[in-house]
């Protein structure tokens, strides 16, 4: 497991090794120690799961507002997102800034979201999954929304004439620095 720090305070890439032979292979998907040896401290209080069937399908920007932070571990099981988080944190040294990355089935990359910063996923292919280990429980009245198009983060989303998105998150107004 390989473990990189991105440009956002407190998120991280994370790479797993396949282990392949003529079977198919062996892929460790989380591991608490190696977490632990890298200085990231995490427990994994939920699990989830998200297909999307239709390439070019936005979900996001979502996150916890205080003070039920959650951190999340983001990896794509199936075919490829393009995922972007951003920095909502006031008092955070990367607060404004974005960073993207694909993660997909076949390069096996994780993200490590610290606890509120904005996360969103576009699909990149037809028959996405993505899974979601989260460090705390999901509070619905305790959900906040960042406009992924939003002119103060200016994130860079792939090209794509049907992107399919729900309803809220077509109506999320813009940030209030």
């Amino acid at each position: 497991m390989n473990i990189e720090k991105t440009n956002i305070e407190g998120a991280y890439i994370i790479q797993n090794n396949y282990i392949e032979d003529e079977r198919g292979y062996f892929l460790r998907l989380f591991c608490n120690d190696e977490l632990k040896k890298a200085g990231i401290d995490f427990e994994v209080k939920q699990s989830n799961m998200s297909y999307s069937a239709k390439k070019g399908t936005l979900r996001g920007m979502h996150y916890q507002v205080e003070p039920y932070g959650e951190i999340k571990v983001v990896r794509c099981i199936k075919g490829a997102v393009f995922d972007a988080i951003a920095d909502i944190r006031k008092d955070s040294p990367t607060y404004g800034k974005h960073f993207t990355v694909e993660l997909s089935e076949e390069n096996g990359k994780m993200i490590y979201i610290p606890p509120y910063v904005a996360h969103g996923i576009q699909t990149l292919e037809d028959d996405s999954m993505i899974c979601y280990f989260v460090g705390a429980s999901f509070i619905p009245n305790a959900y906040g929304y960042l406009r992924w198009d939003d002119k103060f983060f200016n994130i860079k989303w792939p090209k794509c004439e049907n992107r399919i998105m729900s309803e809220k998150d077509k109506n999320i107004p813009d940030f209030k620095p």
